[in-house]
């Protein structure tokens, strides 16, 4: 169980990062919205709750890693690194500037802190997880490697043979985590390349496979506990997500994949996400 404060200022940050996004997007003019804003929930709970993580100290040894393979949902990881204190939230004004440390997709560009792996093309960060697992077991670490993916990213082979290579070196330490949010960049990904049954295909590859609602905070929570209770094989969350949630006009629309708001819509959005969808009725309340 989580405490009721506890779990108030778990959603409480969680529509902090939503905001950092639709800023960053309005300001960078570029970038994805739908992903970044379906993944904070997510995102809020494993970085404030979940993980071990130092952002005074980003190399700490015992730290768990988190590999971003999904990179171009870059936003809300850079949102939550900043409100973790891993650097300063003014540098989120920075996404996709010239030599700014927030690329578009995530990169620890110039030394910028939290940040594990360089991202891009999809599908390498499922196997980069598995040899950072690998070495952590070698080590005899405690840490975890936490794997954010996406499902569009599943498209490519290059998933399914890590996931291969998880269960085949029953890496326990491992836990995929799949932001099946139905979109990709050109559609629903039933259309483009359907992936159901999906959970029967990663149980056949060897996977401990759980599925969450990935809205639903205490839900999360108790998801990657039981995931640290799977001792013999990797584990895949499929977390059900909504993507753009919290934007009424964002969300389960494919087109806000990969596209930023204007200034209206990103006044908008901002409105929305501080009266809840209109559920308060002053956002000065």
């Amino acid at each position: 169980m989580i405490a009721d404060s506890r779990l108030h200022t778990l959603r409480e940050i969680a529509l902090t990062l939503r905001q950092d996004v639709i800023t960053m997007l309005l300001t960078a003019g570029s970038g994805h919205s739908a992903g970044p804003l379906g993944m904070a929930d997510v995102f809020a709970t494993l970085y404030f709750h979940v993980a071990n993580v130092y952002p005074e100290n980003p190399q700490h040894p015992e730290r768990d890693r988190i590999v971003l393979s999904n990179a171009h949902i870059a936003p809300i990881l850079y949102a939550a690194l900043a409100r973790r204190g891993f650097f300063p939230v003014s540098e989120l004004a920075t996404l996709r500037k010239l030599d700014t440390r927030l690329q578009g997709h995530s990169t620890p560009t110039h030394g910028l802190p939290g940040i594990e792996t360089s991202g891009g093309p999809l599908g390498q960060g499922t196997s980069q997880a598995v040899g950072m697992a690998v070495a952590l077991r070698m080590k005899q670490s405690h840490s975890r490697v936490y794997c954010m993916t996406g499902d569009g990213e599943l498209n490519e082979g290059q998933c399914w043979e890590a996931f291969m290579l998880a269960y085949k070196l029953r890496l326990s330490n491992l836990t995929f985590c799949i932001d099946r949010n139905h979109i990709q960049i050109d559609g629903p990904t039933e259309v483009v390349m359907p992936l159901e049954p999906l959970a029967d295909k990663l149980r056949a590859f060897g996977l401990a496979v759980c599925e969450c609602n990935g809205h639903d905070i205490p839900e999360i929570i108790s998801t990657f506990e039981r995931a640290k209770e799977n001792a013999d094989r990797p584990t895949a969350i499929i977390f059900h997500t909504i993507p753009g949630k919290g934007v009424s006009f964002m969300e389960s629309d494919f087109h806000w994949h990969g596209i930023p708001p204007n200034a209206e819509q990103a006044q908008r959005a901002l409105s929305e996400l501080r009266t809840l969808q209109n559920q308060i009725t002053s956002e000065h309340a």
